[in-house]
């Protein structure tokens, strides 16, 4: 194998192959078809080998041919890498949740946050999993945002929905809807906002973020008519953000602010509970949607959507959610490159700090 030459200046890009028997190959095998991406980006994907031949056959896309490593620090800067976290045949059961399905999920997470954390990655995008059949010994979280929480040995993280200029986040995620009430307080409001401006600021590099917050109950609790948790709750949260420098706004209904135009005068919004926030995020961004963990020391995306089993071996699946994952999470790593070096000088100009950021 010729020996790359050309690895300074290139994003190192991980990405876990999710669930075997979704549409994660086809996502992943689609977007990397365009080869463009070598150009920026050294691409090394965590799964097997033998079941991206299985997909690629599938596809008749034999033109993406992944190059075989065994670490990180093997991979080839212009064509696809592959990492495997099986050497043996693995049975595919495409459009099934299969328990072989979750433990190589599962694995692929592992190796590919380990590299991450150990400075072998810059970027990770994970492909969709099946929150039930990886569910292990090993992982017992209800989701990839609490799994990347814990492993990232932080306190708190905000899944933030991307999609262009819009963005929302969720105070409270992968919650039973009859837990949410008791779990929202001011102070955990306010934990979610202060990252919210944060990742507005560095990752998106909104200089002063104007954020919305909405409403728990129907009307914003109509003077506490329908609900007084927005009036105790919510409203103290937003004043104390507020009070401290944040552009907090709100409670605002949200049947109101997305039944108008008004929530595209946001550069982010934070929505109570999951489907608060899901509904009209996928509702308007289905196909392209991103989903960013923003609170993390890592930059971690993935598409919005799911495993789509129904699909799964039908050629059908639209790639762009995964292809807007892979270069949103490029921009953040770029942008958070950027604010960390105007903020420990600030007396650079962004010109100048991006200039010194590609020596």
């Amino acid at each position: 194998m010729d020996q790359p030459t050309d690895k300074e200046n290139r994003i190192r890009l991980g990405i876990s192959h999710g669930d075997i028997n979704g549409i994660s190959y086809e996502v992943i095998i689609k977007t990397l078809q365009d080869q463009r991406l070598f150009e920026n980006y050294t691409v090394i994907l965590y799964g097997s080998s033998k079941v991206a031949s299985y997909y690629r056959k599938l596809m008749d896309a034999n033109e993406v041919n992944f190059n075989i490593i065994k670490k990180a620090e093997q991979a080839h800067p212009r064509r696809p890498n592959i990492i495997n976290v099986i050497e043996e045949e693995v049975r595919i059961d495409i459009g099934n949740a299969t328990p072989i399905a979750g433990e190589l999920a599962y694995k692929a997470l592992e190796m590919a946050m380990n590299d991450i954390l150990h400075g072998h990655l810059d970027v990770l995008v994970t492909a969709p999993i099946s929150k039930k059949n990886i569910q292990s010994e090993n992982f017992r979280f209800p989701g990839h945002t609490e799994y990347l929480t814990d492993r990232c040995k932080v306190n708190d993280s905000l899944m933030l929905m991307v999609n262009r200029d819009f963005r929302i986040g969720v105070v409270t995620g992968h919650l039973p809807m009859r837990n949410v009430p008791d779990a929202l307080t001011p102070e955990l409001i306010l934990r979610k906002i202060n990252i919210l401006n944060e990742s507005l600021m560095q990752d998106f590099g909104i200089i002063k973020p104007k954020i919305a917050i909405l409403a728990l109950n129907p009307h914003a609790g109509d003077d506490g008519l329908i609900g007084d948790e927005d009036q105790k709750i919510i409203t103290p949260a937003i004043d104390q953000a507020f009070d401290s420098g944040i552009l907090a706004f709100g409670p605002y209904p949200a049947d109101g602010l997305f039944g108008t135009s008004n929530f595209t005068e946001f550069d982010g919004i934070l929505a109570m509970y999951h489907d608060q926030g899901m509904i009209p995020f996928k509702l308007l961004s289905f196909d392209e949607g991103v989903n960013f963990t923003a609170g993390l020391p890592i930059v971690r995306t993935s598409p919005a959507h799911g495993t789509a089993f129904d699909i799964a071996g039908k050629n059908e699946a639209n790639p762009q959610a995964f292809r807007n994952a892979l270069f949103q999470g490029c921009d953040i790593f770029t942008n958070r490159t950027l604010y960390k070096e105007l903020t420990s000088n600030p007396l650079k100009t962004p010109k100048q700090a991006k200039e010194n950021s590609n020596e």
